[in-house]
Formats: C-alpha cells, sequence, structure tokens
C-alpha cells in the first residue's frame, strides 16, 4: 500500500533530492564558518565556560531587581 501512495504522488523525489542539497549547503556554509575564525576567538570562547564571573574583562555593573 505504501509503495502504491508513494508511487502515485508525482514529484515525491523532488523533495528528497531537495532536502540533501539544503543539508550539504547548510554542512559546507557551517564549515566555512568554523575555518575563517581566528584561533584566539575559538581560545578565548573555549575558555569562557570555565571561567569565573569576576574573572572575565567586562565591566561589573550591579542591575538592581525589584521583586514585588
Amino acid at each position: 500500500m505504501i509503495k502504491n501512495v508513494l508511487s502515485e504522488t508525482g514529484g515525491i523525489a523532488m523533495y528528497g533530492i531537495a532536502s540533501i542539497c539544503l543539508f550539504f549547503t547548510v554542512f559546507v556554509a557551517a564549515l566555512i564558518f568554523t575555518f575563517m575564525k581566528r584561533r584566539p576567538y575559538l581560545t578565548h570562547m573555549s575558555s569562557l565556560p570555565l571561567e569565573d564571573e569576576s574573572s572575565t574583562s567586562a565591566p561589573e555593573t550591579v542591575i538592581p531587581s525589584s521583586h514585588e
């Protein structure tokens, strides 16, 4: 039954081809984006999860929170 449904649906093969082309386009774009990043930026970003909040270079601003 499934074979008959898929064979009677016209143009179903184009969806498969389009999805594979879209996947490879996004994959290649991600690779290009990754390899264009500089080493110091990647080193800084990789160490962010390990840093304390007090050791960041951003100025500390205290935002008062109002709890009502």
